[in-house]
């Protein structure tokens, strides 16, 4: 779907140069996310970077076994970071996710 406000077409211009080799299917996951009412009152890369490490936590780590072994939020996040910037790599990200990074 092409983007169609200004708030779209921010986001989608944010996502590709953060995540210029992003496949598309996650893509557009993560541009739904950016786009989100949730996430809709922050700038549009920060909305994207939100989106994507969200998504990447989700859907390319151990972050949920992590927690339904027992681990607490925290604990599962510090665990994953390196999957996470592995993925963020792969898809040729212009950020990195640093533990200090707060990333709801």
């Amino acid at each position: 779907m092409a983007p169609t406000t200004g708030r779209q077409r921010a986001v989608a211009k944010a996502l590709t140069a953060l995540l210029p080799q992003g496949p598309f299917a996650d893509m557009e996951q993560i541009r739904a996310a950016a786009n989100d009412r949730k996430l809709r009152t922050l700038p549009p890369t920060i909305a994207v970077w939100l989106a994507a490490v969200t998504h990447i936590r989700h859907n390319h780590t151990d972050y949920d076994a992590l927690l339904a072994e027992g681990y607490d939020r925290d604990a599962a996040r510090f665990f994953v970071i390196d999957d996470i910037n592995e993925v963020l790599t792969r898809w040729r990200a212009t950020r990195l996710l640093e533990a200090e990074d707060e990333v709801d």
